[in-house]
């Protein structure tokens, strides 16, 4: 099958997202990446490229620059795809202008600065029809589709309760320092990350694991947020309660200040007929638990699995797979929906999904500001 020609907006030297984003399209197998613009240093995209084994010709000193390039060149020859894996501030003026010049787009989350710039993207996505595939890595594991599929079965009964908690710690020795501690690093400068750092960055990532795999949506939330320091001026922790109507109640957990903790990932759904737990730090177990049997673990590659999971995996029972896998994935379901190809909803997050990430992290933030009051989403 002939592979889809991909470019990459950022992502250039030592940047972890870009190779991640790399490795998860060639395991794919439906991606060759050919050009872009990785750095706002040309000398730096050069030196990625010829480290890449990449076409100069190709490597681009602006998103204006890749697409003025590439549209020059000959329309079998033409990048198709392009990775936005720059730092929050630049998502927005990158997408526009990408999806208004005909190219799909993979793009990393949250999805823009603004409710208002998410809004914009969906109109466009709709009125070109092209691909949007946003980077929510975690829906791609198998165990998290499974969960899915037992939800949408009926098999938890009625749903009572969600819980979803995301742990970080990696800020934490960073703001013990000196003020000048925090200096360069963009998650926690509005500037570059926006209006939220916790729950812009992995707060979001719990919210959408919720409504992907019970199919609800979150209506209203109240939240109570917390810088830690007087210097930072974003928000590093915090605690989020949920409504998602008909009586459904949750709670979401945020930090990255949780000293020790790595990337602890994990949801609880609660129902009248059974629950499901998930770790993202353990993401082969998937365990139902109910009052009338043991409990049960679900893992990949076994016939009990639903269609959706089993196609989900690449490894043979018992061969741990990971969060490059899980990202593979997204990246497969989007090369299905470039091709034209059939692909089963949720095989990737939309810009539909960038809307409502926004949605939450804006009146997240609303909510604390206000005095921890209820707002609609």
């Amino acid at each position: 099958m002939k592979k889809i020609k991909l470019g990459m907006i950022g992502g250039g030297p030592g940047a972890f997202i870009g190779d991640a984003h790399r490795r998860a399209s060639r395991i794919s197998n439906s991606y060759q990446l050919i050009g872009g613009a990785f750095s706002s240093d040309y000398e730096k995209s050069k030196q990625f490229a010829a480290e890449e084994n990449l076409d100069i010709n190709r490597v681009y000193t602006s998103v204006d620059d890749f697409i003025a390039g590439e549209l020059a060149q000959n329309k079998e020859d033409r990048i198709q795809a392009v990775a936005i894996v720059t730092p929050n501030a630049l998502h927005f003026e990158a997408a526009k202008k990408l999806l208004e010049n005909g190219f799909h787009l993979i793009c990393e989350k949250p999805m823009t600065f603004t409710v208002d710039e998410a809004v914009v993207l969906e109109k466009i996505v709709e009125e070109t029809n092209l691909t949007f595939a946003l980077a929510h890595t975690y829906t791609g594991y198998p165990m998290v589709r499974q969960m899915k599929e037992i939800v949408k079965s009926g098999a938890l009964g009625t749903i009572h309760r969600v819980d979803a908690q995301y742990y970080q710690g990696w800020v934490n020795s960073i703001i013990q320092g000196t003020d000048s501690g925090i200096t360069g690093v963009w998650r926690l400068e509005p500037e570059h990350a926006g209006m939220s750092s916790c729950m812009g960055d992995i707060g979001v990532h719990a919210f959408n694991m919720i409504e992907y795999t019970t199919g609800l949506e979150v209506k209203k939330v109240l939240a109570d947020l917390n810088n830690v320091k007087e210097h930072v001026q974003l928000d590093l922790d915090g605690t989020v309660l949920l409504n998602l109507g008909d009586n459904i109640k949750g709670v979401l957990r945020s930090s990255q200040v949780a000293a020790g903790e790595e990337n602890n990932l994990s949801i609880g759904i609660y129902g009248s007929e059974a629950s499901l737990k998930w770790s993202q730090e353990d993401p082969n177990f998937l365990y139902m638990l109910s009052d009338s049997e043991p409990t049960k673990v679900y893992k990949p590659a076994h016939a009990y699995n639903s269609a959706f999971a089993e196609a989900s995996h690449v490894m043979p029972s018992g061969h741990p797979e990971g969060i490059y896998e899980a990202l593979a994935n997204i990246y497969e379901g989007a090369a299905k929906s470039i091709r034209g190809d059939e692909y089963v909803i949720g095989e990737f997050p939309t810009v539909l999904d960038g809307v409502r990430g926004m949605k939450f992290i804006s009146n997240v933030v609303a909510s604390d500001k206000e005095g921890n009051v209820w707002k609609e989403l």
